[in-house]
């Protein structure tokens, strides 16, 4: 027996609204197609030429008719466009307990990353019953993250991060698609979306998932440790300084910043943040000078780990007793203070410290 299904199946709970809202406009294009061109033959043959219809009376118009064909359209267009502007509008506001995974699409391939470091290739596990929020940016071209059995899709694009949400809610194993053409292997960046069972998917993720995995940080470690690298903390303390200003609680706060010699306010959403890693300059915060480095060279990868630790920086912590400024997370340590010659004070150390004195002579940098 042939198995030839209309649809693919309905795996979240936004698939059946989207399939009703669906087979409303289907059923409502097959009528008015059907209902016009049937009403035009009928007309046509009833008063054709030579006809016993009677023609006395005939009128121009009838206010009763003309009212029906404008009302009805009207009202029906009108529900149809409230109730799909709601639907649009619940797959661009994920819940907050939505869990994060983030996407990267390059030629020709889909790599995803969850929270805790777990990586794959052209697939993806996510556990049933819980929303599943996607961020992601293309690394080259624009591609298209497409889940026909979730009924969602979104663009892909290089140098913006867009965003994408489900509730998968039946386990088993779906495609996965680019519907955007990307270059001469487009065809064949697929891969599949496997749904699992909450307690599964805990065991999966607990056991690094995919093989290969063996880098065991989790993506707010992975962006500790680079931030750590880049010597972030030399710059961006725990307080605001001279050279920058503290990262605490900088996502989605509102930031006062200048573009093209304009005070803005914006918000320092994931899309601020990437940008103010690989183009400080676009959106200066004010009262600091353009003296940070690009790091336009840093791989999306790499990006995404430094912005899930800079959104894991909660707020700022409190001054300690003495007036003593604490240390910002992530920086280096200080170093130890050197033994001058002859008895004397001791020596400053030659490294720089992770974080800076108010009132010393230095340029404010311009990042975030």
């Amino acid at each position: 027996m042939w198995n030839f299904p209309i649809m693919p199946p309905q795996a979240s709970d936004y698939a059946l609204q989207h399939d009703l809202l669906f087979f409303a406009i289907t059923f409502l294009t097959v009528v008015f197609t059907l209902l016009v061109p049937a009403l035009f033959v009928f007309l046509a043959i009833y008063y054709r030429r030579g006809s016993k219809a009677s023609r006395k009376n005939a009128h121009d118009h009838d206010l009763r008719i003309e009212i029906a064909w404008s009302v009805v359209p009207l009202l029906l267009g009108i529900g149809i466009f409230a109730w799909s502007a709601y639907l649009y509008a619940d797959t661009r506001k994920p819940p907050q307990d939505a869990i994060d995974i983030f996407v990267i699409g390059k030629q020709w391939m889909w790599h995803m990353q969850h929270p805790n470091g777990v990586r794959e290739n052209n697939e993806l596990h996510v556990p049933a019953g819980k929303p599943i929020k996607l961020t992601m940016i293309s690394q080259d071209v624009i591609h298209s993250m497409y889940l026909p059995s979730f009924r969602v899709k979104q663009d892909v694009l290089p140098g913006r991060y867009t965003y994408l949400w489900f509730k998968p809610t039946v386990p088993g194993k779906y495609n996965l698609w680019c519907t955007e053409y990307c270059g001469t292997q487009h065809s064949e960046m697929g891969g599949y979306v496997y749904v699992l069972e909450p307690s599964e998917y805990e065991r999966w993720l607990a056991s690094g998932g995919q093989k290969g995995y063996n880098e065991k940080l989790t993506m707010e470690k992975a962006g500790e440790k680079l931030y750590n690298e880049l010597a972030c903390g030399n710059c961006h303390g725990a307080v605001d300084g001279p050279r920058g200003p503290s990262l605490y609680g900088i996502y989605n706060r509102q930031v006062r910043v200048k573009i093209g010699g304009r005070e803005q306010t914006v918000l320092a959403d994931d899309s601020y943040l990437r940008e103010s890693l690989i183009k400080p300059y676009n959106k200066m915060n004010v009262g600091y000078e353009p003296i940070m480095p690009e790091y336009s060279n840093l791989s999306e990868e790499k990006i995404l780990h430094l912005i899930a630790y800079m959104k894991s920086l909660g707020s700022r912590p409190a001054a300690p007793a003495g007036g003593q400024t604490p240390p910002a997370s992530g920086s280096a340590p200080a170093a130890p203070e050197r033994a001058a010659p002859n008895g004397s004070a001791p020596a400053p150390s030659d490294q720089t410290p992770s974080s800076v004195t108010p009132g010393t002579q230095t340029t404010p940098t311009g990042s975030m």
